[in-house]
């Protein structure tokens, strides 16, 4: 190998020139590209991208780390699958379409291809092969056929429910894209505060499968806790009971209660504005129409005690009693059935209620005996005793406990046991333009009608600009032949959610130019599931639900044989933060990538993400921070471009400084590699940094074995080829490589025996001498001697560390290989005694004085001193007896 030129060394690598560089070879040797016949590659996969028109460096840093790991596994041999495309259907674009004056698609693939510039000039490892856009006919063919599929199933609906309405973006959102702000239900994408209207819809009913998609998140180790935590919450899982109440308007309503051991204490009986009961009511009663209403178009909630008499009973089946129907706003829609019997001697709500309306208080449960309250402590007329307890004031149950009466009372009263969930049923109908058209059809004497699968894709009209639902107003388009009768008939106006296209993208990558079906099956079963997602936290109750569910409907149709959830492993990326705040392209607080690679190069800003914090943790982006990152690039290619020459390979009969620098090169690349497997790229980085301080010194301050030199700088380069690299492919070549270090093998991991143990011996004994230098003010030291301990003193050590006997004093003395040793051993034993669960492994004694030789250079550098390692025997006897296993005793002269 031939050292770089002096000139080489002091102008360092230009970036613009490196960058292309090595981006052209990369597609030349078409290294991202996984070919068809693949088995099971690894898949890699970071969540596409909505094709906003301009990314940041905090959108590049989650694709960064899928980056760094694909390249980190394709040099550890495995083929990688690591695709990209756009989820490019949306309202973003189609609000920007209006402003502009222009057509959203043409918009959107202009931002498409300034998106993927900004890709290609961050030298991500992508393979552009298998590109997709949603927004394309050959993509969302697929959506209207998984549509029509669904429908098949079962799996589609059209109803209609009160829903969700944005009067700002004129569109129905599903309850996952509402948010609250100070009590208020906003839009998720323009803040406006939403309206409830009644309206006729389409949904997938993925309640169906609502039980296997909390189930299974126990199941998903490969997911972060809070992630799953948030699903099992939108989810829900409520364990309780249901019992129907007879009203006098003829109707029998169901409840569902966790508290059917309070049900002798009913005093009253509630509906929510929306119950099918109150609705009916309302038609009749003028009261209950108007607080309906009211109820229904409050911007807010309603007064949690707010309710209206509706006239009606209903028939307590424990007591036969009659008690009151009132509607009130705090009973809710979407929880156990939107109808409830009150208790308010056991609830505070209830009680809130009945005390504002007069209603009576029956207490039914008081404190057990075992309990911390009296019973006589308890007054239900003031407030609400709502902990379980024994049963009274309950006829033949009186003294029950409330889980036991809980069991019997299902029974009793016709009930059954069953489990709420909160999830409720998608709405995909969208009421905008830019989306996948419904392939259906109403006609007035067949009804809804699916389009003939051989029509698909119904693409859609040329762009309406106009309020309300764009595709409304395209009257040539929408009228159609019905495909039953051959009568008139309209096309579906709505589009589909969004979150459709991206619930099953991932699958679409194993085939993206097939034109016969969505994907193929045979392949996609042997490719799926995604080995390592990687999004932000944002999608965990909406993308990630829909694509759990996308997935186990397709392997109920056959589709992914044996695939039942999309994703085996998700890493949620933290933000990168600019002043203290989030990056965000709306408020303009953001570093973009072109002009930041044109004064640093692509290479500096991956390494800086990466090296910054891990991967799903927040962090700052500094210039300082950048600056480091640049200049210890320009210092690692500056080291490979003064290796010495080497005449062949490093020679076994290596001296103790050229064993320790090469040991330190073999233990750092299998810290890297765990750390990698682990996404600590930090972690990774920083033993990198380490290992380039080390060989930095190696070269210029000791004879060093060039092959050893080489062998670290060759090491350096591999580690750094997943994050940095471009400077990675320079070195390489610079080092006399043939082929693209992309390619290369990934280091050796087996890293020598006992090497942490040494590791922390030579860190503590550099500490030792550091300390003893600066408390003694020793100014020029010129001798240090480093001792041993003997081999008795291990023996006692390790003694210590297995035994579990309470007195090791005693156990040592009586032990024949260290009477000889008297008060010594016994001293050193009950020094022992007092840390004995916390002490940590050594090496025997050889091994300790070989690794404290092997890294005596160190020392002697650092101080300028001589440094003589020696046992226990050689050593002086009061030097020697200060000495312990993995702490050497040390004299400075």
């Amino acid at each position: 190998m031939t050292a770089g030129t002096g000139e080489q060394r002091e102008r360092g690598f230009d970036h613009t020139e490196v960058e292309p560089k090595w981006q052209d070879a990369w597609d030349e040797a078409d290294v991202f590209h996984v070919p068809d016949d693949a088995e099971d590659p690894e898949y890699v996969l970071a969540m596409f991208p909505y094709p906003s028109g301009e990314m940041h460096m905090g959108h590049v840093r989650n694709y960064a780390i899928t980056d760094a790991y694909a390249r980190y596994q394709r040099m550890c041999g495995e083929n990688v699958l690591h695709p990209m495309g756009w989820d490019s259907f949306g309202l973003p674009a189609e609000n920007a379409a209006n402003e502009r004056d222009v057509d959203p698609r043409g918009w959107t693939m202009d931002c498409i291809a300034t998106m993927k510039a900004q890709m290609e000039l961050m030298g991500l490892g992508l393979d552009w092969d298998r590109e997709v856009t949603t927004c394309e006919p050959e993509y969302f063919r697929w959506n209207q056929w998984f549509f029509q599929r669904f429908y098949e199933e079962d799996l589609v609906e059209r109803k209609e429910t009160e829903l969700n309405w944005c009067p700002d973006c004129e569109t129905v959102l599903a309850d996952e894209n509402v948010n609250t702000e100070d009590g208020v239900e906003i839009c998720w994408r323009c803040d406006t505060p939403i309206e409830h209207r009644d309206m006729e819809q389409w949904f997938f009913t993925i309640t169906d499968y609502a039980d296997e998609l909390y189930e299974s998140l126990d199941e998903m180790d490969g997911w972060p806790e809070n992630v799953r935590e948030m699903q099992r919450n939108w989810i829900g899982h409520q364990e309780g009971d249901a019992v129907a109440f007879d009203l006098t308007t003829g109707d029998s309503v169901e409840i569902f209660t966790t508290r059917l051991d309070t049900i002798y204490g009913a005093t009253f009986f509630a509906l929510s504005p929306g119950h099918e009961v109150a609705q009916a009511v309302a038609e009749d009663n003028d009261e209950v129409a108007e607080y309906v209403h009211r109820a229904e178009h409050a911007d807010e909630d309603l007064p949690q005690t707010s309710g209206v008499f509706t006239g009606e009973y209903a028939t307590n089946p424990a007591t036969g009693e009659e008690i009151p129907v009132y509607v009130a706003d705090y009973v809710l829609s979407d929880i156990g059935t939107g109808a409830l019997y009150a208790v308010p001697a056991h609830d505070e709500r209830d009680h809130a209620f009945a005390a504002e309306h007069d209603i009576p208080v029956q207490q039914v449960v008081e404190p057990a005996p075992d309990a911390d309250v009296d019973p006589g402590d308890v007054d239900v007329q003031e407030a609400a005793y709502s902990e379980d307890g024994v049963l009274v004031n309950s006829g033949e149950y009186d003294g029950l406990t409330s889980e036991a009466a809980r069991e019997e009372f299902v029974d009793v009263f016709d009930g059954e046991h069953r489990v709420e969930r909160s999830l409720r049923d998608w709405c995909i109908s969208r009421q905008r333009y830019w989306g996948t058209p419904i392939p259906f059809v109403r006609c007035d004497d067949c009804g809804y009608v699916p389009v003939p699968e051989e029509e698909l894709p119904v693409e859609l009209p040329e762009f309406v600009q106009t309020t309300g639902n764009p595709l409304d107003a395209a009257e040539e388009w929408k009228q159609v032949e019905c495909p039953d009768c051959g009568g008139p008939a309209e096309r579906e106006t709505d589009t589909m959610d969004t979150f459709v296209d991206s619930s099953w993208y991932f699958l679409r990558y194993v085939s993206p130019h097939m034109d016969e079906a969505p994907f193929d099956t045979e392949q996609a079963s042997d490719w799926m599931p995604v080995d390592q997602y990687v999004g932000g936290i944002e999608h965990a109750t909406m993308h990630l639900i829909y694509s759990r569910f996308f997935t186990k409907v397709l392997d109920d149709l056959g589709m992914v044989e044996g695939v039942r959830e999309p994703f085996e492993n998700l890493l949620t990326q933290g933000m990168v933060r600019k002043g203290g705040t989030a990056m965000s392209s709306s408020t303009g607080n953001v570093v973009s990538p072109r002009p930041f690679v044109e004064k640093y190069g692509a290479d500096t800003g991956r390494l800086f993400m990466l090296e910054a914090a891990q991967p799903e943790k927040d962090f700052d982006w500094t210039e300082e921070g950048a600056r480091s990152a640049h200049e210890f690039l320009q210092g690692v290619y500056a080291l490979a471009t003064d290796v010495p020459t080497a005449d062949g390979d490093a020679d076994d009969d290596r001296d103790p400084i050229d064993e320790y620098v090469a040991r330190e090169i073999a233990a750092t690349a299998s810290t890297a590699t765990d750390e990698f497997e682990a996404f600590r790229f930090n972690h990774a980085l920083q033993a990198v940094r380490e290992l380039v301080s080390l060989v930095r010194r190696y070269r210029d301050e000791t004879t060093p074995d060039p092959a050893v030199v080489e062998h670290g700088v060759e090491v350096v380069t591999k580690l750094l080829a997943p994050v940095a690299p471009h400077v990675a492919e320079e070195v390489w070549d610079q080092l006399g490589h043939d082929g693209l270090v992309a390619e290369a093998d990934w280091p050796s991991a087996d890293p020598p025996a006992g090497f942490e143990i040494e590791r922390r011996l030579v860190a503590n004994t550099r500490e030792d001498v550091r300390d003893i230098v600066d408390v003694a003010g020793i100014e020029d030291p010129e001798e240090i001697t480093v001792a041993v301990a003997p081999e008795w003193k291990h023996a006692v050590y390790d003694l210590a560390r297995d035994s579990d006997a309470p007195n090791l004093v005693g156990e040592v003395m009586g032990d024949e290989r260290f009477r000889q040793y008297g008060e010594a051993a016994a001293d050193f034993a009950k020094d022992l005694q007092a840390e004995r669960e916390a002490l940590a492994e050594t090496l025997d004694p050889a091994d300790e004085r070989a690794a404290l030789e092997r890294a005596a250079w160190l020392i002697e550098r650092e101080f300028g001193a001589d440094v003589d390692v020696v046992s226990a025997e050689d050593a002086p006897d009061d030097l020697a007896a200060d000495a312990r296993p993995g702490r050497p005793a040390i004299r400075i002269d």
